[in-house]
């Protein structure tokens, strides 16, 4: 074999397995490390204040209120396609769920904030509890059954007196 043989296979081997951990892992929602330490412990409240406070957003932040029971907070950029296939999805659930409100954010006019939350491309989405703290995020286009089952984790993160 030459060795342009060995380097076209080689290329093409490295570029399937990349292709198929992207599938993979795109749109897949995920905890936030306070959420998986404080599962881990048993527990349904924030590790410790503080942390709670670095994973917490504000109606302040967002500029509008937040939702009753979660809030489903997008990420977007203006000539992102994915992030349009993102919102028709998240306006659909916030129709099908009382008390869940969808917000979107023009990720260019929010720099500080996606600084602060480490969004690092869009679509991102981060499902909200009630009280603004983060319950998971989805960098790229999630699934509605992956959106709905996010935002049961976010109703049952929040913790009965809080309901």
């Amino acid at each position: 074999m030459s060795p342009g043989i060995i380097v076209l296979v080689s290329a093409v081997a490295l570029g399937v397995v990349l292709s198929v951990l992207k599938s993979r892992f795109d749109g897949r929602f995920r905890g936030t490390r306070a959420v998986r330490a404080a599962g881990a412990a048993g527990e349904k409240e924030a590790v410790d204040d503080a942390t709670a406070a670095a994973g917490r957003i504000s109606a302040a932040d967002l500029g509008t209120g937040l939702g009753e029971r979660a809030t489903m907070l997008q990420f977007s950029s203006a000539f992102c396609a994915p992030c349009r296939a993102t919102r028709r999805t998240l306006v659909e659930v916030e129709a099908m769920v009382p008390g869940v409100k969808h917000i979107e954010l023009d990720a260019e006019s929010h720099l500080e904030l996606v600084r602060r939350l480490d969004i690092m491309r869009t679509p991102t989405v981060l499902v909200l509890d009630a009280t603004g703290a983060i319950v998971t995020r989805a960098s790229g286009q999630p699934r509605k059954a992956d959106v709905i089952a996010a935002l049961g984790t976010a109703v049952d993160a929040t913790s009965p007196a809080e309901r």
